[in-house]
C-alpha cells in the first residue's frame, strides 16, 4: 500500500513537472507580437490609470509632446487612435497614389469613389466625362518614388488629418480621338509633386482614409 501510494506522488510530480515546463517554454519565450513594455501608458495615460481604480493619479508623468508641428500632430492621432502607426499609414498612401493615379488614367470610376471625398471625386468625374466626349484617351505609367513625406498632420474633432508631398516619375500622356498625343509624352519620364490631403474619423470602424484634397505641379 505504502509503494502505491510513493508511486502515486512520483507520477503527478512527474506529470505536474512537465506541466511547468511547458508553461516555462511559452512565458519564457519571445513570439515577437509581445506589445513593448508600459506601451498602453505611453499611448494612452488615462486607460492605464481607469484600469488601476483607486491607484494613485499618473497624470504627472504624462508623455511629453513634441514641439515639431507635424510630430505633434501625429502624437495626437496615435493618442485618439491606437491602430495608427506612420510607417504601415505611408505604406499605404504610396499603394492608394499609385491606385488613384492609374483609376483616373482608366476612366475607372468604380475604383475611384470609395478612395476620394465627393468633391474631389466630382473633379474627377468632370475631367474624365469631359475625355470620353472628346474621345480622348489617357494613359499613365509610375515609373517610382523621389519621396514620399508627411507635410501636415493633424486632429480636429476626432477627424485625422495628414498632407502628404509625393515626388513621383511618371510617363503619363493624352491623345485625341485619332491617336496624337496632345498632352504629355507617351515615352518621356516627367518628374512631378504631388499634394495630397488624406482624413479619416478615428472613431470609425473602417480602417481606411479619404482623399480630400489634391494640387499638382511639375518640378
Amino acid at each position: 500500500m505504502a509503494d502505491s501510494q510513493l508511486l502515486t506522488i512520483i507520477l503527478i510530480a512527474s506529470v505536474a513537472g512537465v506541466l511547468l515546463f511547458r508553461l516555462y517554454t511559452v512565458l519564457g519565450r519571445r513570439t515577437g507580437h509581445e506589445r513593448p513594455p508600459q506601451e498602453d501608458y505611453r499611448l494612452n495615460p488615462r486607460q492605464v490609470e481607469d484600469t488601476v481604480g483607486s491607484a494613485p493619479k499618473l497624470s504627472h508623468i504624462s508623455p511629453e509632446r513634441p514641439t515639431d508641428p507635424v510630430a505633434s500632430g501625429l502624437f495626437d492621432i496615435g493618442l485618439a487612435d491606437r491602430g495608427f502607426d506612420k510607417d504601415q499609414f505611408l505604406k499605404g498612401a504610396r499603394a492608394a497614389y499609385e491606385m488613384i493615379l492609374t483609376a483616373y488614367a482608366g476612366d475607372d470610376r468604380t475604383t475611384l469613389k470609395p478612395l476620394l471625398s465627393d468633391e474631389v471625386f466630382a473633379a474627377f468625374e468632370t475631367a474624365i466625362a469631359a475625355r470620353e466626349t472628346a474621345g480622348q484617351k489617357a494613359t499613365l505609367t509610375l515609373v517610382g518614388f523621389s519621396d514620399v513625406k508627411i507635410i501636415a498632420a493633424a486632429l480636429k474633432n476626432n477627424v485625422a488629418e495628414i498632407t502628404l508631398a509625393f515626388s513621383s516619375r511618371l510617363i503619363s500622356s493624352t491623345a485625341d480621338k485619332d491617336g496624337k498625343v496632345i498632352e504629355g509624352d507617351a515615352s518621356a519620364v516627367q518628374d512631378v509633386t504631388d499634394v495630397w490631403t488624406f482624413t479619416r474619423d478615428v472613431r470609425a470602424r473602417d480602417p481606411n482614409w479619404t482623399l480630400v484634397a489634391t494640387s499638382s505641379e511639375p518640378r
